[in-house]
């Protein structure tokens, strides 16, 4: 069986991607594959913290297997080198792949393009590179989208069921976590990656195909974050009934629903009062 190497990132899950993935996949023979998403940071700049871009990245990888895999092709992973070339080089001298998909944006919009990646490919690896463009502007992508932000609700049974309900109603739909640490370091960011873990879980067990990262400290910049990131169809925010939610006092709804470009939706999860004790209310 051969073996291709997909170099992807923003346009990963485009419907043009998939549909060549498909194509080596269904060969006599047929392929695995080895997914590299190189790192990028997001223009706006949202993100403040060191791990944020790699997380990004790892989400990215995470939601590409699960998707596959439902159609039963064999892939792996991982994130590479912030530079597109020297992420597939490490590839390429690591796995030995038989070929190299790589995807980009237009040439009006790609940097990896304006960098000449596809030539510096071909000519340092010695591989057929095969280029897929897409446009995610005017194709947009086969799968909805949804970005949930939550802290200490992230586990309640209200949010977890509204979005087993919407991907029920609306079809085909991937779902990315984004959990904001509490402070910089220390017990509470382990406390967030637990959390987070613990709503992975959750929402696979319930048939959603999901990825989840740990996002800025502040609530607000965790999301716009997230929205320079990923392209998203819709925002949900998890919070705790009025007064005893921060988030709500801080008015985060309000301030994301006028700075998104896309519609937000909020879910109140009643929880008992101290069920964490230490951990701020979100």
């Amino acid at each position: 069986m051969k073996e291709i190497l997909v170099i992807a990132n923003r346009t990963l899950g485009g419907a043009k991607l998939l549909e060549a993935v498909r194509a080596h996949a269904a060969e006599p023979g047929g392929a695995r594959f080895r997914l590299v998403v190189p790192q990028s940071n997001p223009s706006a700049g949202f993100v403040i913290y060191d791990d944020a871009v790699r997380e990004a990245a790892q989400v990215r990888v995470d939601l590409a297997l699960s998707t596959v895999a439902t159609e039963g092709i064999e892939a792996s992973g991982e994130v590479g080198d912030a530079d597109p070339f020297l992420a597939t080089m490490d590839a390429v001298a690591e796995r030995r792949p038989d070929a190299i998909i790589v995807s980009t944006h237009p040439a009006t919009s790609s940097g990896w393009l304006r960098r000449d990646l596809i030539e510096r490919i071909e000519n340092a690896s010695g591989l057929p590179v095969e280029h897929i463009v897409v446009d995610l502007d005017s194709e947009g992508l086969p799968f909805k989208a949804t970005l949930v932000v939550a802290n200490k609700t992230s586990g309640g049974e209200e949010l977890i069921d509204r979005l087993v309900a919407k991907n029920a109603r609306e079809g085909k739909r991937v779902f990315i976590a984004v959990l904001p640490k509490t402070d910089g370091s220390g017990p509470s960011a382990a406390a967030a990656r637990a959390r987070l873990a613990k709503m992975l879980e959750l929402m696979r067990g319930a048939g959603l195909v999901c990825a989840g990262m740990i996002g800025d400290p502040d609530p607000y910049t965790a999301v716009m974050g997230a929205l320079e990131l990923f392209t998203v169809e819709e925002v949900v925010i998890s919070t705790l009934p009025n007064e005893r939610s921060g988030w709500l006092r801080s008015n985060l709804i309000e301030r994301v629903r006028a700075a998104s470009r896309v519609p937000v939706e909020h879910v109140v999860v009643d929880t008992k009062p101290g069920a964490e004790a230490g951990v701020p209310v979100a």
